[in-house]
């Protein structure tokens, strides 16, 4: 219905509040082209902002804003329209008034308004009006229904759009409608830079799942959220990195908030990093929608992508995760800054670390230095750091420190582009030496052993990784070496490559290289030391004592394998090849050295006594002393092994014994061992005949011998019991075993007295005294049994028998033991007394004892005439005795003068 009078500017005010509180958009449209000079644009944009319920669709309304907007509301007006004035026709003119001033319209600006709004109504009005929306209904879903008819209206309209409105919308709508952010999009806009970026990227890449999007996050949300004149700062601004700048010129802190979250993200988690370079192409790299186009100046662009590529850099030093997958993704890095730099993309690493081509630019930039290694960690996107700065050689550079860490990881030992970037900055020899040795661990742990081409690749890599190709690219040994393994000596990698190739039975390529090759790596020496310590290793690691098993063949084999540097005649080769036989003779014993622990060769090489460990094969092993020559050749193989040359702390080289006197010392020494098993087994006669045999017939009389009396003096005191092994062959020896064993004791003690030192004489005379005195009481009873039995015989009846009885004066045994013609023993008394007597005899006696030393004992031949001069034989006891009456004579020298007694007449 049309109003009959006219209305009041403040009852049309009132109207108009009352049509805007009511959504009646049409009969408010129709009220403003009745009044046009009473509700303003401004003042219609007020009633509103504050009016218009917020819940109302912007379709309703959009159109009277439009209208608004251009004017044609006011120009062109709809007369034809009608609105209803009741609602204020009961009202005053003046109680309009007071009402209208009850008002509270709000303001179309606002504290944070956009600066290119300012005097633009209809722009502050959308923008306004989109915040109370969001504010008052949440309904941010409806804003680009308000706002998209109005992007052509005024830059400043689309800017905002761009960079507030579609970043939130993207963000709590699109991509993570499950976990929007709480900020509304007023309080989303005070927000600084840095928080900001943390609240739009808070779930980019935060599930595997996610990483597909990260690109698609930082296109969609970064990249139009960039698009603010509030993003930028002039150059009297604070700047967020040091140099970045200079006076008048324009920095982005936001964008580098951008990349501070690119590289910590890098730090925490490489995958993010790696998938963000490779989705996203950096500040121009902007999805906008379907909201138009925006850019940046020359000067701006310039400066976006000289940080893009300093944060790629500086983002591919912070990964440090040590994985292949995390360093292929570091050279994903490195290619994409190549393209941003128009360079030629580098190789994969795959195909880098087959060609392993040379790098030399570093060196004339002085690169290499330990300012570097401060600079990797500290200050990385500052313009100072020419680490991150980015130009050819810094991404060269980049590239080869993470070839070096693809060839350490790749190996089985992982490292880091960080890692790798300290062993070529800092230098450290003992960093070095400790990685390179943990590499070739890796190439022997991991590696094929049955692959040459594996081993000829482990060992370019190795070399490479010395110098970064430097030699080849000089053709000079005396390159600069600046690799990660710059301070290592080529030999010294040579050596350790040549043991991996040993230690895998790669021995073919070895010799072809080391010892076939024109120019050979190594010197002969060098080679020959390298080899034996190889096989050693191969030795000490093996636990079976076979020598065609395990360990001990491949050091036999690791030794053949170089016929020209150990030929047989080399006393390397002899030395090992004595060491084999050594160890494999004891495989044929059942030997446990600790309780539960089986022999191990090892054992043998470290010992400090390895004669000892025969001692254990004769305890363990019953009637292995019978195998004395093999026991014997044992102890020669381990002198031969050169066992026993360790020289001991503060001995000197001329200490040490000749080879042959050890030979001698082993001999002595594993003999009188095989003695001691013998008796502990009760096999004394297998004792006596190598105390007779072996030890008796011993004519070096030069050396010292402190092993072959004891024997010989042990088996003189040895007493036969019940367990006593019978001989089984006896010969002319007597046919009582008591007085056998007697006789071979005394041979024993004989053999003793001959070699043992004068210190222990007066032992082994007691000794020999005992066993003299328990001979003759043996020989005392045998004839005592021997009377008997011819006495009865005597009075037996036989045919043809004369009388029993015995005319008187007629000796019924006119013949004695052989034995009673000899005389008796002398006593102890007459022992000394009688050393006076064969002082000057001493040497003839000693002869004549080792004349005879080597005969048996008893027989029928003991107590004889000799038929050619018709005196008695002498008994070696006699010679025993007076060779040791010559031997204490030489100790009581105040008795030499006497005049000695001819026992021989004292015999006639």
């Amino acid at each position: 219905m049309r109003m009959a009078a006219p209305l009041s500017p403040p009852r049309v005010l009132l109207l108009a509040v009352h049509f805007a509180t009511k959504s009646d958009i049409d009969s408010l449209g129709a009220l403003v082209t009745h009044h046009p000079d009473v509700l303003r644009p401004e003042l219609i944009l007020r009633v509103l902002l504050t009016c218009l319920p917020e819940t109302l669709p912007s379709s309703e309304y959009v159109g009277l804003v439009e209208r608004i907007e251009t004017g044609a509301l006011y120009s062109e007006p709809d007369l034809s329209t009608q609105y209803d004035p009741s609602s204020v026709q009961d009202i005053t003119d003046g109680e309009a008034t007071k009402k209208t001033r009850r008002l509270r319209l709000l303001p179309l600006a606002w504290e944070r308004s956009p600066a290119a709004a300012l005097q633009d109504p209809a722009s502050l009005f959308l923008i306004h009006r989109a915040h109370r929306v969001d504010q008052e209904a949440g309904l941010l879903t409806q804003l680009p229904d308000l706002i998209v008819p109005f992007l052509q209206h005024a830059p400043c309209i689309r800017t905002w759009m761009v960079s507030a409105l579609l970043p939130l919308l993207r963000r709590n709508f699109e991509y993570y409608p499950d976990e929007p952010i709480t900020e509304t999009l007023e309080s989303f806009e005070r927000l600084d830079s840095k928080t900001a970026v943390a609240t739009l990227l808070s779930r980019t890449g935060t599930r595997e799942e996610d990483l597909p999007h990260v690109g698609r996050d930082l296109r969609g949300l970064i990249g139009p959220w960039l698009y603010n004149e509030a993003r930028w700062e002039d150059g009297a601004g604070t700047h967020s990195h040091a140099d970045s700048s200079e006076a008048g010129q324009k920095s982005c802190p936001a964008w580098e908030h951008v990349l501070e979250w690119l590289t910590t993200q890098a730090s925490l988690s490489w995958k993010v990093a790696v998938k963000a370079f490779d989705q996203w192409d950096g500040p121009t790299d902007a999805d906008l929608g379907d909201y138009g186009s925006e850019w940046f100046d020359d000067e701006e662009q310039g400066l976006l992508e000289r940080r893009f590529a300093r944060a790629a850099l500086a983002s591919a030093y912070s990964i440090t995760d040590t994985s292949v997958d995390a360093l292929s993704g570091v050279n994903s890095i490195i290619t994409k800054i190549m393209s941003l730099l128009d360079q030629d993309p580098c190789p994969t690493l795959q195909v880098a670390s087959s060609l392993l081509s040379p790098f030399t630019e570093a060196e004339s930039e002085n690169l290499l230095s330990a300012k570097s290694a401060s600079l990797m960690r500290n200050d990385l996107l500052e313009d100072s750091n020419y680490l991150t700065t980015p130009n050819p050689t810094s991404t060269q550079l980049l590239h080869v420190l993470t070839l070096s860490a693809y060839i350490l990881t790749k190996a089985g030992s992982p490292c880091s582009v960080r890692r790798a970037g300290e062993l070529a900055f800092l230098q450290d020899e003992r960093e070095q030496k400790a990685e390179a040795l943990r590499l070739i661990r890796s190439f022997s742990a991991s590696g094929p052993k049955n692959d040459d081409k594996y081993w000829i690749r482990a060992r370019n890599e190795l070399l490479w990784l010395r110098d970064w190709g430097a030699e080849e690219a000089f053709g000079s040994a005396d390159a600069p070496n600046r690799g990660i393994f710059g301070q290592l000596k080529k030999d010294f990698l040579e050596v350790e490559c040549l043991k991996a190739f040993l230690t895998n039975t790669r021995y073919s390529l070895a010799r072809s290289i080391y010892e076939d090759s024109p120019d050979l790596p190594l010197a002969e020496q060098v080679l020959k030391d390298t080899v034996v310590i190889a096989a050693m290793e191969a030795y000490d690691n093996a636990s079976n004592p076979h020598r065609g098993r395990g360990g001990l063949l491949k050091c036999d084999d690791i030794v053949h394998a170089f016929p020209k540097a150990f030929a047989e005649t080399r006393p390397e080769a002899k030395r090992i090849e004595a060491l084999l036989k050594a160890t494999h003779a004891l495989s044929e014993y059942r030997l446990v050295l600790k309780k539960g622990e089986p022999f191990t060769p090892v054992v043998l090489r470290v010992h400090t006594d390895p004669f000892s460990i025969i001692g254990k094969v004769l305890e363990q092993n019953p009637k292995s002393y019978t195998n004395v020559q093999d026991l014997v050749t044992i102890g020669s193989n381990m002198v031969d092994a050169g066992l026993l040359t360790r020289k001991k702390a503060g001995q000197s080289s001329k200490e040490s014994q000749p080879v042959a006197d050890q030979h001698v010392i082993a001999k002595r020494r594993i003999t009188a061992m095989c003695v001691d098993a013998a008796l502990t087994e009760d096999d004394f006669e297998t004792a006596y005949s190598y105390v007779m045999n072996r030890v008796a017939s011993d004519g070096n009389t030069q050396l010292p011998d402190e092993y072959s009396w004891k024997a010989a003096l042990q088996a003189g005191k040895y007493r036969r019991t019940g367990r006593t092994l019978k001989p089984t062959h006896i010969g002319t020896a007597s046919g009582n075993l008591d007085v056998r064993h007697l006789e071979q004791r005394i041979d024993c003690l004989a053999t003793a007295v001959r070699i043992a030192p004068p210190a222990t004489l007066q032992d082994i005379l007691n000794a020999f005294r005992k066993c003299e005195e328990e001979l003759n009481a043996a020989i005392k009873t045998e004839e005592v049994q021997e009377a008997a039995w011819d006495d009865r015989g005597d009075v037996q009846a036989m045919p043809g028998a004369f009388s029993s009885v015995v005319p008187p004066g007629v000796n019924r045994h006119p013949t004695r033991s052989s034995r009673h013609v000899e005389e008796s023993p002398m006593s102890l008394f007459d022992l000394s007394r009688a050393s006076m007597a064969r002082a000057q005899q001493n040497l003839s006696a000693l002869s004549s004892l080792q004349r005879s030393g080597v005969e048996r004992a008893g027989g029928d031949a003991e107590g004889s005439m000799d038929e050619a001069d018709g005196q008695p034989r002498v008994r070696k006891r006699d010679q025993f005795r007076e060779a040791a009456v010559g031997t204490l004579a030489s100790g009581v020298g105040w008795l030499i003068g006497a005049q000695p007694a001819d026992r021989g007449q004292e015999r006639g």
